[in-house]
């Protein structure tokens, strides 16, 4: 092994990949130097990588690394070591050193043999005969995530998948919001017995420059700390009850400005303009900032202020800074590109009423979140809100200009080339540095996902697989010519499962992809629930585990995350599957061969509607697009071929009594299927429950199609608003036909 292939494998950098089973590409030497650059490793000479070695050879002789993670409830000496050089033991301490730690909570405890410690982010102190000592953080985590809830006598549930931007009732101005939220939490929970809704990731967007328009993927967040403000439901406000005479005059207009915005959106074709119902909401926050917080409500916000400390204070500079300077941190005056900086510090006072109107809008919409997820609950559901952590925020963004020294610089995420796209993806996302978080005891990262916790019954993690590892894609090279960097997953999926079980929520990790040998494996073991999409469930192999292993022959790719990538991004997975239809195709898995640990769905937010599906809908589109990779004849002749192999099997399994032509009657037997598997959660996709054929994003399009910028719509393209949605024969009779099913004696074992 050459001296740059040991410092490349001392820090988790991969030398090679495998984009398919047996075929092995090198990396570039280049790309090698450039990550390990951007890991704080200078590689860029012989003599340089020499000294690198040796630094890390020193370094690796610590008493203590700095961070040590252990499970609860296994024996102290059974600790792993956060990091990437391997997992030594207490054995590997010089003999006679004393070990204590100090908990959370300020007890201290000597350590040894059997000492068992409570679960949360200790501090451990070494001392050493030789006079040395060290500390370092220990985190201790339970080995298992806390299991959905269910409701009493059931040990399974179903809900509902949503984008809240795309849900309108007859008050939002413009988008869905925090109390349209609500009002759908309390309709599914009183009167159709669903047990959550699942959200789209409510972040923090960056702001547009002058002129321009805000990326409106919520996937791309300035910061995934803080949900956006554009969500509050104004009127719901307390304060806003009080404005005076002038203000509710200016009120009422900024209330029929976006009436005419909703009005665009319902009835007149009209894309959902989240930049004109942020600009409308701005002006109103303003106007309700006119009146005085009562003392109750003045202590409310401080203790918010208090709990969530440098992090707000952060988030709301860069929001005051960013309408100042631009919405890029990094063409800022000097000095402003540095949260602790001596001009930042003098700009922090010269704005703090600005600070302060950010920060009071970030409570409020913890107030609004809040109270939707009392709402879910109160009206029976079991989980209630189920949130989306993203799996990287933008660079430009608030995140990434505070965590400076947590993210990699000149660095983005994204996806390997692999057969269906040999040119690979860039997210544009800045990843975790894996070496900054473990000196950091993860904070940065338990900050992210205590935020994310705060109002939620589960969490759902955008590509969990980056948890192991990330495709990094050095700034102006393609992402063909990126590597593998690995992270410590004990260490990460530890601090999820201790924040988790602070919250006594589930976890649901985005598994669609290329996933390497073991980890789904490992999550499942530890209760983490995996995510099965239906058309992708077939029978590659022997059984059920070797299906869902073979992701490539599936027609995933890892970037099936790809709401991420404007940048060369590929299309859906599921575009991808009929193109493997024909001879040789493996059978759709019968229901009682999908695992248990899993949220069941039709689709996800950037794969077709089921209806969309069942007429061809999502081959046409594509067409359009430019996007097939067949002539159009033989994608819609493998796409039929492929759905009239589920129509068969459901046919088999008595799940379509309607017959083959009734689409309604296919999209019930779509629900009846998931509903015969074993899974302990069912996700429906609401637009489903009308009709919709639109896609809310299509991977691999940014101006071509309206991502992340439609409404609810039916079988028409007619936009529902929530009242209609409720009152709709056609939604309640598919909830009820889905309750029927999951009720079914034997369901989790049909098939």
């Amino acid at each position: 092994m050459t001296p740059l292939a040991r410092l490349a494998a001392a820090h988790g950098v991969s030398l090679s990949y495998e984009p398919a089973p047996g075929r092995e590409i090198r990396v570039p030497e280049e790309t090698v130097v450039s990550v390990l650059a951007a890991l704080g490793v200078d590689a860029s000479t012989p003599r340089a990588v020499r000294a690198a070695l040796e630094q890390h050879e020193w370094d690796s002789r610590r008493l203590l690394p700095p961070t040590v993670v252990l499970r609860s409830g296994a024996p102290s000496g059974s600790a792993t070591r956060a990091g990437l050089s391997g997992l030594p033991s207490r054995s590997g301490l010089p003999d006679g050193t004393a070990l204590r730690v100090v908990t959370e909570s300020g007890e201290t405890l000597d350590w040894g043999p059997g000492t068992a410690l409570p679960p949360g982010v200790h501090t451990l102190l070494a001392h050493a005969p030789d006079e040395r000592s060290a500390h370092s953080f220990l985190i201790v985590a339970p080995d298992l995530f806390p299991a959905p809830r269910t409701r009493p006598g059931t040990t399974r549930g179903y809900g509902l998948l949503l984008q809240l931007y795309s849900l309108l009732s007859s008050r939002s101005w413009g988008m869905g919001d925090l109390a349209d939220l609500s009002e759908l939490a309390g309709w599914a929970g009183r009167c159709l017995g669903a047990d959550f809704v699942q959200l789209n990731p409510l972040h923090s967007a960056v702001p547009a420059a002058p002129g321009g328009r805000t990326d409106p993927s919520p996937y791309r967040p300035s910061s995934r700390r803080f949900p956006d403000p554009v969500h509050l439901r104004i009127e719901e406000i307390p304060e806003y009850a009080y404005l005076g005479p002038a203000e509710r005059r200016a009120a009422d207009g900024l209330l029929a400005r976006a009436a005419a915005l909703r009005d665009a959106v319902l009835h007149k074709d009209a894309h959902i303009d989240r930049d004109a119902v942020w600009e409308l909401k701005r002006a109103a926050l303003e106007l309700v900032r006119t009146v005085p917080l009562s003392p109750g409500r003045r202590a409310a916000y401080c203790d918010f202020l208090a709990e969530r400390g440098q992090a707000l204070e952060d988030h709301a500079t860069w929001c005051a800074l960013a309408e100042l300077h631009g919405p890029d941190w990094r063409s800022w005056p000097a000095g402003l590109d540095d949260p602790r900086s001596a001009r930042t510090a003098r700009a922090r006072d010269e704005h703090q009423e600005r600070i302060d109107f950010h920060s009071w809008a970030a409570w409020l919409t913890d107030c609004q979140l809040a109270a939707a997820q009392r709402t879910a609950r109160t009206a029976g559901m079991a989980i209630g809100l189920v949130h989306d952590l993203a799996v990287g925020v933008h660079p430009s963004g608030a995140d990434a200009w505070a965590h400076q020294g947590i993210l990699a610089q000149g660095i983005t995420v994204g996806a390997p080339p692999d057969e269906f796209n040999a040119r690979g993806q860039d997210w544009g996302l800045p990843p975790w540095r894996p070496d900054a978080l473990a000196r950091e005891g993860y904070a940065p990262y338990r900050e992210v996902l205590a935020g994310l916790f705060r109002h939620a019954g589960a969490l759902r993690l955008d590509h969990v697989m980056g948890h192991s590892r990330l495709w990094w894609v050095p700034e102006g090279r393609p992402p063909t010519e990126g590597t593998y960097v690995r992270y410590d997953s004990e260490a990460m999926h530890g601090v999820l499962a201790l924040e988790a079980h602070r919250a006594g929520a589930a976890v649901i990790g985005e598994d669609l992809g290329t996933v390497e040998p073991g980890v789904r494996e490992e999550l499942a073991a530890r209760r983490v629930q995996g995510t099965s999409v239906l058309w992708f469930e077939r029978a590659y192999g022997t059984g059920a585990a070797e299906g869902r292993e073979s992701d490539a022959a599936a027609g995933r790719t890892e970037g099936d995350a790809t709401e991420h990538g404007v940048h060369g991004s590929s299309a859906g997975g599921a575009e991808r599957g009929p193109h493997r239809a024909g001879k040789g195709r493996a059978a759709p898995l019968l229901p009682r061969q999908w695992r248990a640990d899993c949220l069941a769905t039709a689709t996800t937010h950037d794969l077709p509607s089921t209806a969309a599906r069942l007429t061809g809908a999502h081959v046409e589109l594509r067409r359009r697009l430019g996007m097939l990779a067949h002539e159009a004849a033989a994608e819609h002749a493998a796409d039929r071929a492929e759905l009239a192999e589920w129509l068969a099997l459901f046919e088999r399994l008595r799940l379509l009594p309607e017959g083959r032509g009734d689409e309604e009657g296919a999209i019930k037997a779509v629900y009846r299927f998931l509903a015969r598997t074993p899974a302990r959660m069912v996700g429906v996709w609401l637009p489903d429950a009308v009709g919709d054929r639109r896609a809310q994003n299509v991977p691999g399009t940014s101006d071509e199609y309206p991502n992340w910028r439609l409404p609810v719509a039916d079988a028409q393209g007619r936009p529902r608003t929530l009242e209609e949605l409720a009152a709709s024969p056609r939604a309640h009779e598919l909830f009820a036909e889905l309750r029927r099913a999951l009720a079914e004696p034997g369901t989790p074992h049909g098939g």
